[in-house]
């Protein structure tokens, strides 16, 4: 989200409200809300939403006890990765060095807490620079554009690099760049150094499942990478990740924004229909164990295969309905054009363009809404695929009870700090927002390449690793 994926050290006088009771009051009799001291609240009720699977099964998950496991030897494997400031890939970071991988990351820059998080890492090498190279380095186009980009080439050398004593790969390619090319040399490049199993994060291009959907630019060109993956027979398996749980802020970025009103709510705006189904996943928690156990199951189970990587399936009603219980706020959803208030890149605003055409407002069926991984197989496995792989996911409930404090006050937001009266302190969104027009214009002569950075949000910029990827 737009903090960061780094765990934001906790304070201690955030305070975090208790899940609310069936009449919609706090489910705490104490007449004062309790501190967060880095401990779980104790709470009769599950973290996952009633209307997730997850809440019906018996398991192992972030709220119960946990045996002890045997010992196993730490693996003698180095784990190529791309993005490594993105959620998912820092994900797999921290849970592969903490159990004994070595890992060869490529960062775009070494600025923000989490390329910090990850250049420190003792056992992460770290290779600084673009997947892509510009001719003239006088040339300031946007490089997000999706299709040719004459004179912006691919950084053969620096991808050479990065698989130099690689036997794994956990590759998520964004927009920066063309995707496609550089995703094909990529691939080949992991083919020359013999790496033994390659993840790479894919999705969909729903022209292929059905001509009637369009494209959704930046998903098509991980389609088209995937194939190119296929073709040239690496033993390779692709996840496609569910909605971040994480994108969610009340920053006015476009899509996820869920905005404070004045009466202290929140209200999320989009084009999906309230009552269709769409894949939840908390990134930053879950991406990394569940990769991890790919690589551990290796290509004899997995080689070719798709994997729906999300865990939970809720429409987006019952999405706001979670997100209200963990929040302990009035959490509205409004079914809706999706607003665009602040500086986007090119290619993602192309993006959002096509998923409007694709999520159609003027569709009053649910059952007619295109399958968000586009094949409705993959979704038919959601999420039972995912928790084969991993048991212990944080749900939307929990993450917004839990983290979502968390990242607004990163961000600068104060209404997350109340007394038993209600907020002592409310920041609307708009107010939070002050200012941010007066960066629209920014990088539009070409003499600013601000465009080429992401979005410009009261003068710091968002690290386009985390939310894009």
């Amino acid at each position: 989200m737009p903090s960061s994926t780094n765990p934001i050290p906790i304070r201690t006088d955030l305070v975090i409200r208790p899940p609310p009771g069936e009449n919609g009051q706090t489910a705490s009799s104490s007449p004062k809300s309790s501190a967060v001291h880095g401990t779980r609240h104790k709470h009769t009720r599950s973290s996952y939403s009633e209307g997730s699977p997850l809440a019906a099964m018996s398991r192992n998950n972030s709220l119960s006890f946990r045996p002890l496991k045997r010992s196993t030897p730490s693996p003698d494997k180095t784990i190529a990765v791309i993005n490594a400031s993105g959620r998912q890939a820092a994900s797999l970071i921290r849970i592969a060095t903490a159990v004994g991988y070595k890992v060869r990351a490529q960062l775009r820059n070494l600025e923000g807490v989490i390329a910090t998080e990850v250049a420190t890492n003792p056992n992460v090498t770290v290779i600084v620079g673009e997947l892509y190279l510009r001719n003239k380095p006088d040339d300031k186009r946007d490089v997000t554009v999706h299709g040719p980009l004459p004179g912006i080439l691919v950084n053969h050398s620096l991808i050479s690099q990065l698989f130099d004593g690689a036997q794994l790969a956990f590759i998520n390619t964004t927009f920066y760049g063309n995707e496609i090319q550089i995703g094909e040399a990529i691939a080949d490049a992991a083919k020359r150094a013999g790496v033994q199993h390659y993840v790479y994060s894919s999705m969909p291009d729903h022209a292929a499942y059905n001509p009637e959907w369009p494209s959704l630019p930046l998903w098509a060109a991980k389609h088209e990478a995937e194939e190119y993956v296929r073709k040239i027979g690496l033993p390779s398996t692709f996840v496609y990740t569910g909605i971040y749980n994480n994108n969610f802020t009340s920053l006015l970025y476009p899509l996820f924004c869920m905005e404070l009103k004045p009466d202290g709510s929140f209200e999320w705006q989009a084009p999906f229909h309230p009552n269709a189904k769409l894949p939840w996943l908390d990134a930053e928690h879950d991406v990394g164990p569940a990769i991890i156990q790919v690589f551990k199951d290796g290509p004899s189970k997995w080689n070719g295969r798709r994997i729906a990587l999300a865990y939970e399936y809720l429409t987006p009603l019952e999405a706001c309905e979670a997100f209200e219980r963990g929040v302990g706020r009035r959490v509205r959803y409004k079914r809706g054009p999706i607003k665009l208030r602040v500086k986007i890149p090119e290619g993602y605003r192309a993006q959002l363009e096509a998923l409007e055409k694709l999520f159609s407002l003027s569709n009053n069926d649910p059952t007619r809404q295109p399958p968000y991984f586009g094949d409705l197989e993959l979704e038919r496995k959601c999420p039972e695929d995912a928790l084969a792989l991993w048991e212990g996911p944080r749900g939307l409930e929990e993450y917004a009870r839990e983290i979502f404090p968390l990242e607004e006050e990163a961000n600068g937001m104060t209404w997350m700090f109340t007394d038993e009266s209600g907020p002592t302190t409310f920041e609307s969104t708009a107010e939070a927002n002050e200012g941010v027009a007066g960066h629209e214009d920014e990088g539009e002569d070409g003499d600013d390449d601000s465009v080429d950075e992401g979005l410009i949000m009261r003068g710091l910029k968002r690290d386009e690793e985390s939310w894009l990827a």
